[in-house]
């Protein structure tokens, strides 16, 4: 409603960062689904958190800084008039690396509800060289009067932190899916793309779309490189959109498939997400092994474009790709069956046509800024009456 003021931030990556990312985004999808529900959405504070090395002293200091942020924003939210300051607070992606030094501090002075989505937590970590950061977490998690979890795998760690008189709500990861939706497949953009990117339209177009970072995403490279040089056959060739440091690696991890199969590589580059519904739309398959995949935003990008996928059967991905629905799931590491899964729907042009549809029915239906929205203003509801 319009008395819904709501101070959010984000500690591992502001909506504002000048870095795409599939976090970035999800940040600026919450902020849209926030708006949705009626709520004016500030952004609190840019401050990053973030340690990636695990280093005590940073994080002593980080969370000295994040205490004197909060003293700031305290300072400034009481002297607006009572009508004017937050009436909730809402923190996305807190975990051990990440943790929110700001929001239970200011949610607890001001007095307000304190919401978080996506926090993580891994029991592993206490005593680690991320102990501090791993025992804010915790606390930030036990503090919160609602906690959104964007997967049942996380649903599962924290739900053992959350209070029993506080809220627990799935949000599966959603986006805006009319751009992708509205994508056709026709023959002119598809020659279109051929002509652009040198595909060859007599071939199926596999699609992959990812950052080339070390870590994961290398991985999930490595593990797709390994696979295709599995598939046999010269029906098909892979478009990839992304880059990163990680580019002449994942050149390599890709480029056997070129010498064991019949295969053909093109690497496109990065490219706006605007120009990417009409790639998703034109391709016949969506690749990727989702390599300690959180839960991905690329899968549900393709499945909004009704492309089918094949993905890795781990972590976070059965909550965005369901298999024998809207694409087929095979099990981690294994790379045979990634092949036989990618070879079998470039035979059976039925399946392919069924997982298509099945894949734009989900996403449209569920996956929605809307579809959120309903499930954060339930929340808000119960705790700002």
């Amino acid at each position: 409603m319009a008395n819904r003021r709501i101070a959010f931030y984000a500690p591992l990556k502001a909506p504002t960062h000048p870095t795409p990312s599939g976090d970035r985004h999800m940040a600026r999808l919450l902020i849209e689904a926030l708006e949705t529900t009626g709520a004016e959405v500030e952004l609190a504070s840019d401050f990053r958190s973030y340690d990636g090395v695990g280093d005590p002293a940073r994080q002593a200091a980080l969370r000295t800084e994040g205490g004197a942020v909060a003293a700031r924003l305290l300072s400034r939210y009481r002297a607006l008039t009572a009508d004017a300051r937050p009436t909730a607070w809402f923190t996305y992606h807190l975990y051990h690396k990440a943790p929110d030094w700001i929001g239970p501090k200011v949610a607890r002075a001001m007095e307000i509800p304190y919401l978080v989505a996506e926090a993580s937590f891994a029991p592993k970590r206490a005593g680690g060289p991320w102990d501090i950061g791993h025992g804010a977490a915790a606390q930030a998690i036990k503090a919160a009067d609602c906690v959104f979890c964007l997967t049942r795998l996380d649903m599962a760690c924290v739900g053992r932190l959350v209070p029993p008189d506080h809220q627990l709500r799935f949000l599966p990861p959603f986006l805006d899916p009319g751009p992708f939706a509205r994508a056709r497949r026709d023959a002119a953009g598809r020659a279109e793309l051929a002509r652009r990117f040198g595909l060859d339209p007599e071939r199926r177009w596999l699609l992959a779309v990812a950052m080339m970072r070390p870590g994961d995403k290398l991985q999930s490279y490595q593990r797709l490189g390994a696979a295709l040089a599995r598939l046999a056959g010269n029906d098909w060739q892979l478009l990839v959109i992304g880059d990163g440091p990680a580019r002449d690696q994942v050149a390599a991890a890709l480029a056997p498939m070129n010498a064991s199969s019949g295969g053909k590589l093109i690497l496109a580059g990065a490219l706006p997400l605007t120009q990417l519904p009409e790639i998703y739309a034109a391709c016949d398959l969506y690749l990727w092994p989702g390599v300690g995949e959180a839960y991905g935003m690329a899968y549900l990008e393709a499945q909004a474009a009704g492309l089918p996928v094949v993905a890795g059967n781990e972590r976070g991905v059965p909550d965005v790709v369901r298999h024998a629905e809207t694409g087929l799931l095979t099990a981690p590491g294994d790379d045979a069956a990634f092949a036989a899964a990618t070879r079998r729907l470039l035979d059976d042009t039925g399946l392919r046509h069924k997982l298509s549809q099945g894949a734009r029915a989900f996403v449209c239906g569920e996956r929605t800024v809307a579809a959120a929205a309903r499930n954060i203003g339930d929340a808000l509801g119960e705790l700002m009456p």
